[in-house]
Protein backbone atom coordinates (compact mmCIF):
# COMPACT_ATOMS: atom_id res chain seq x y z
CA UNK A 1 0.00 0.00 0.00
CA UNK A 2 1.70 3.76 -0.54
CA UNK A 3 -1.54 5.66 0.91
CA UNK A 4 -0.06 8.54 2.21
CA UNK A 5 -2.81 9.92 4.21
CA UNK A 6 -6.55 9.17 5.09
CA UNK A 7 -9.38 11.40 5.01
CA UNK A 8 -11.76 11.65 7.72
CA UNK A 9 -15.52 12.99 6.05
CA UNK A 10 -17.22 14.63 7.84
CA UNK A 11 -21.02 13.65 10.00
CA UNK A 12 -21.86 17.06 10.04
CA UNK A 13 -22.89 19.72 8.02
CA UNK A 14 -19.31 21.02 6.39
CA UNK A 15 -17.81 23.74 7.80
CA UNK A 16 -14.70 25.74 6.84
CA UNK A 17 -12.01 24.21 9.07
CA UNK A 18 -9.91 21.26 7.92
CA UNK A 19 -7.40 19.67 10.63
CA UNK A 20 -4.04 18.50 9.51
CA UNK A 21 -2.01 15.70 11.89
CA UNK A 22 1.21 15.03 10.04
CA UNK A 23 3.33 13.14 12.75
CA UNK A 24 1.14 10.58 14.20
CA UNK A 25 1.65 8.21 11.54
CA UNK A 26 3.61 5.01 12.18
CA UNK A 27 3.79 2.91 9.24
CA UNK A 28 6.69 2.17 7.23
CA UNK A 29 6.77 1.54 3.25
CA UNK A 30 7.93 -1.96 2.22
CA UNK A 31 11.08 -1.03 0.68
CA UNK A 32 12.53 1.45 3.66
CA UNK A 33 10.91 -0.99 6.89
CA UNK A 34 14.04 -3.03 7.04
CA UNK A 35 16.80 -0.12 7.12
CA UNK A 36 15.57 1.17 10.74
CA UNK A 37 16.24 -0.34 13.50
CA UNK A 38 13.49 -2.82 14.11
CA UNK A 39 13.60 -2.68 17.50
CA UNK A 40 12.29 0.67 17.31
CA UNK A 41 9.81 0.83 14.29
CA UNK A 42 7.19 -1.21 16.48
CA UNK A 43 6.65 2.23 18.05
CA UNK A 44 8.47 4.70 16.57
CA UNK A 45 9.95 7.66 18.81
CA UNK A 46 8.61 11.01 18.24
CA UNK A 47 5.41 9.80 17.10
CA UNK A 48 2.48 12.39 17.68
CA UNK A 49 0.82 9.53 19.68
CA UNK A 50 -3.27 9.39 19.83
CA UNK A 51 -3.50 12.85 18.31
CA UNK A 52 -6.15 12.02 15.56
CA UNK A 53 -8.13 10.20 18.48
CA UNK A 54 -7.81 12.58 20.39
CA UNK A 55 -10.02 14.91 17.23
CA UNK A 56 -11.83 11.94 16.40
CA UNK A 57 -14.81 14.19 17.46
CA UNK A 58 -14.16 16.33 14.85
CA UNK A 59 -16.60 14.93 11.52
CA UNK A 60 -19.30 15.01 13.73
CA UNK A 61 -18.73 19.35 13.67
CA UNK A 62 -18.87 19.14 9.94
CA UNK A 63 -14.23 19.24 10.37
CA UNK A 64 -12.76 17.55 8.12
CA UNK A 65 -9.68 15.76 8.96
CA UNK A 66 -6.51 14.76 6.97
CA UNK A 67 -3.77 12.20 9.11
CA UNK A 68 -0.38 11.11 7.81
CA UNK A 69 -0.36 6.81 7.62
CA UNK A 70 3.53 6.56 7.49
CA UNK A 71 6.08 7.47 10.40
CA UNK A 72 7.97 10.95 10.58
CA UNK A 73 10.82 9.00 10.31
CA UNK A 74 10.46 7.93 6.38
CA UNK A 75 9.79 11.56 5.89
CA UNK A 76 8.62 14.32 8.12
CA UNK A 77 5.54 16.17 6.41
CA UNK A 78 6.37 19.49 8.26
CA UNK A 79 9.42 20.34 7.41
CA UNK A 80 10.88 22.68 4.50
CA UNK A 81 10.98 20.40 1.37
CA UNK A 82 14.25 22.07 0.55
CA UNK A 83 15.33 21.43 4.43
CA UNK A 84 15.53 25.03 5.43
CA UNK A 85 15.66 25.65 8.75
CA UNK A 86 12.65 26.58 10.80
CA UNK A 87 14.38 27.95 13.32
CA UNK A 88 17.81 29.27 14.10
CA UNK A 89 18.43 29.66 17.84
CA UNK A 90 20.10 26.49 18.48
CA UNK A 91 17.68 24.26 18.97
CA UNK A 92 18.02 20.41 17.42
CA UNK A 93 15.96 20.56 14.44
CA UNK A 94 15.44 16.93 12.64
CA UNK A 95 16.39 16.49 8.86
CA UNK A 96 13.13 16.40 6.18
CA UNK A 97 14.22 12.65 6.48
CA UNK A 98 15.58 12.09 9.68
CA UNK A 99 18.36 9.97 10.66
CA UNK A 100 18.05 10.10 14.79
CA UNK A 101 15.32 10.52 17.28
CA UNK A 102 14.86 13.77 19.35
CA UNK A 103 17.57 12.61 21.63
CA UNK A 104 19.88 12.22 18.73
CA UNK A 105 19.51 8.24 19.25
CA UNK A 106 19.98 6.82 15.67
CA UNK A 107 17.28 4.80 13.80
CA UNK A 108 18.78 3.19 11.10
CA UNK A 109 20.61 -0.21 11.07
CA UNK A 110 23.61 1.26 9.65
CA UNK A 111 23.51 4.47 11.52
CA UNK A 112 23.59 6.94 8.77
CA UNK A 113 24.33 10.51 9.50
CA UNK A 114 22.19 12.07 6.89
CA UNK A 115 19.98 9.88 3.77
CA UNK A 116 21.45 10.73 0.56
CA UNK A 117 19.89 13.37 -1.34
CA UNK A 118 18.58 11.41 -4.41
CA UNK A 119 16.92 9.45 -1.65
CA UNK A 120 15.30 12.28 -0.15
CA UNK A 121 13.89 13.92 -3.83
CA UNK A 122 12.23 10.00 -4.42
CA UNK A 123 10.67 10.27 -0.56
CA UNK A 124 9.63 13.96 -1.51
CA UNK A 125 7.64 12.65 -4.50
CA UNK A 126 6.57 9.33 -3.19
CA UNK A 127 5.62 10.20 0.04
CA UNK A 128 5.50 14.31 1.35
CA UNK A 129 4.13 15.23 -2.06
CA UNK A 130 0.65 13.87 -1.88
CA UNK A 131 -0.07 14.81 1.19
CA UNK A 132 0.73 18.19 0.79
CA UNK A 133 -1.23 18.32 -2.53
CA UNK A 134 -3.87 16.87 -1.08
CA UNK A 135 -3.93 19.52 1.91
CA UNK A 136 -3.46 22.18 -0.85
CA UNK A 137 -7.10 20.90 -2.82
CA UNK A 138 -9.04 20.81 0.74
CA UNK A 139 -8.08 24.27 1.62
CA UNK A 140 -9.24 25.19 -2.46
CA UNK A 141 -12.50 23.01 -1.81
CA UNK A 142 -13.32 25.20 1.51
CA UNK A 143 -12.55 28.42 0.46
CA UNK A 144 -14.26 27.92 -3.28
CA UNK A 145 -17.26 26.95 -1.06
CA UNK A 146 -16.91 29.20 2.04
CA UNK A 147 -14.79 32.15 0.77
CA UNK A 148 -12.51 31.94 3.86
CA UNK A 149 -10.79 28.57 5.35
CA UNK A 150 -8.77 27.85 8.61
CA UNK A 151 -6.68 25.09 8.82
CA UNK A 152 -5.65 23.59 12.43
CA UNK A 153 -2.38 21.53 12.25
CA UNK A 154 -2.25 19.43 14.86
CA UNK A 155 0.54 18.05 17.30
CA UNK A 156 1.86 16.81 20.46
CA UNK A 157 5.28 16.48 21.75
CA UNK A 158 6.72 15.28 25.03
CA UNK A 159 6.17 17.43 28.10
CA UNK A 160 10.80 17.75 28.11
CA UNK A 161 12.81 17.74 25.21
CA UNK A 162 16.21 19.34 26.16
CA UNK A 163 17.49 19.24 23.23
CA UNK A 164 14.65 21.48 21.92
CA UNK A 165 13.94 23.29 24.49
CA UNK A 166 15.59 23.18 28.44
CA UNK A 167 12.53 23.72 30.56
CA UNK A 168 9.60 21.25 30.36
CA UNK A 169 7.14 22.62 27.95
CA UNK A 170 4.04 24.06 28.64
CA UNK A 171 0.75 22.49 28.21
CA UNK A 172 -0.61 24.06 24.91
CA UNK A 173 1.16 26.22 22.55
CA UNK A 174 -0.20 28.12 19.48
CA UNK A 175 1.34 28.93 16.69
CA UNK A 176 0.81 31.15 13.93
CA UNK A 177 4.38 32.25 12.39
CA UNK A 178 4.34 35.38 15.09
CA UNK A 179 0.75 36.61 14.14
CA UNK A 180 1.13 36.36 9.93
CA UNK A 181 -0.86 32.89 9.52
CA UNK A 182 -3.63 33.99 10.33
CA UNK A 183 -5.99 37.14 11.16
CA UNK A 184 -6.23 38.62 14.47
CA UNK A 185 -9.54 38.05 14.94
CA UNK A 186 -8.87 34.31 14.46
CA UNK A 187 -6.04 34.34 17.04
CA UNK A 188 -7.46 36.44 19.51
CA UNK A 189 -10.47 34.19 19.31
CA UNK A 190 -8.26 31.17 19.80
CA UNK A 191 -6.13 32.46 22.16
CA UNK A 192 -8.82 33.41 24.57
CA UNK A 193 -10.57 30.53 24.03
CA UNK A 194 -7.58 27.88 25.15
CA UNK A 195 -6.87 30.09 28.11
CA UNK A 196 -10.73 29.15 29.29
CA UNK A 197 -9.22 26.21 29.94
CA UNK A 198 -7.04 24.94 32.98
CA UNK A 199 -3.90 24.73 31.03
CA UNK A 200 -1.21 26.79 30.51
CA UNK A 201 -0.80 28.35 27.08
CA UNK A 202 2.02 29.62 25.54
CA UNK A 203 1.90 31.84 22.37
CA UNK A 204 4.52 31.38 19.74
CA UNK A 205 6.81 30.22 22.11
CA UNK A 206 9.13 27.60 21.68
CA UNK A 207 7.08 26.93 18.81
CA UNK A 208 5.50 29.34 16.00
CA UNK A 209 4.18 26.78 13.97
CA UNK A 210 6.43 24.23 11.41
CA UNK A 211 6.55 24.48 7.45
CA UNK A 212 2.41 23.77 7.39
CA UNK A 213 1.23 26.34 8.95
CA UNK A 214 3.90 28.69 7.53
CA UNK A 215 3.07 27.91 4.15
CA UNK A 216 -0.15 27.46 3.72
CA UNK A 217 -1.25 30.25 5.91
CA UNK A 218 -2.49 33.46 4.11
CA UNK A 219 -4.70 35.09 5.89
CA UNK A 220 -4.78 38.07 3.15
CA UNK A 221 -6.40 35.65 1.12
CA UNK A 222 -8.82 34.21 3.68
CA UNK A 223 -6.81 30.92 4.36
CA UNK A 224 -5.72 31.17 7.95
CA UNK A 225 -3.69 28.39 9.66
CA UNK A 226 -2.59 27.31 13.27
CA UNK A 227 -0.74 25.20 14.79
CA UNK A 228 -1.29 23.75 18.40
CA UNK A 229 1.26 21.86 20.14
CA UNK A 230 0.52 20.24 23.22
CA UNK A 231 2.79 18.39 25.92
CA UNK A 232 1.61 14.57 25.59
CA UNK A 233 0.48 13.69 29.38
CA UNK A 234 -2.50 16.02 28.36
CA UNK A 235 -4.09 13.21 27.10
CA UNK A 236 -1.58 10.41 27.69
CA UNK A 237 -0.55 9.30 31.16
CA UNK A 238 2.83 10.06 32.84
CA UNK A 239 4.68 7.90 31.52
CA UNK A 240 3.80 9.41 27.86
CA UNK A 241 2.62 5.80 26.45
CA UNK A 242 -0.62 4.76 27.09
CA UNK A 243 -3.62 6.87 26.34
CA UNK A 244 -6.01 8.42 29.12
CA UNK A 245 -9.18 8.52 28.53
CA UNK A 246 -10.03 10.86 31.63
CA UNK A 247 -6.96 13.67 30.58
CA UNK A 248 -7.87 12.97 26.93
CA UNK A 249 -11.95 13.27 27.89
CA UNK A 250 -10.95 16.88 29.57
CA UNK A 251 -8.85 18.36 26.71
CA UNK A 252 -11.25 17.27 24.30
CA UNK A 253 -13.97 19.62 25.92
CA UNK A 254 -11.83 22.34 25.63
CA UNK A 255 -10.98 21.55 22.03
CA UNK A 256 -14.30 21.28 20.74
CA UNK A 257 -15.06 24.70 22.79
CA UNK A 258 -12.51 26.26 20.90
CA UNK A 259 -13.56 24.76 17.32
CA UNK A 260 -16.75 25.72 18.30
CA UNK A 261 -15.87 29.01 18.61
CA UNK A 262 -13.85 29.47 15.37
CA UNK A 263 -17.10 28.10 13.13
CA UNK A 264 -18.78 30.82 14.35
CA UNK A 265 -16.27 33.41 13.74
CA UNK A 266 -16.24 31.57 10.43
CA UNK A 267 -19.35 32.18 9.10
Amino acid sequence: MNKTYFIEQTTAPEVPIILSVPHCGTAFPHELKNDFKKELTHAPDDTDWFVHKLYDFAPALGITMIHANYSRWVIDLNRDPESKPLYNDGRIITALCPTTTFFGAPIYNDERKEVEQQEVNRRVQQYYKPYHSKLAELIEEKKEKFGKVLLWDCHSIRQHVPTIYKEKFPDLILGNADGTSASEEIINITLNSLQQGDYSVFHNHPFKGGYITRNFGKPAHQVHALQLEMSKTMYMDDQEQRYSEARANKMRDLLKAVLTKLIIALK
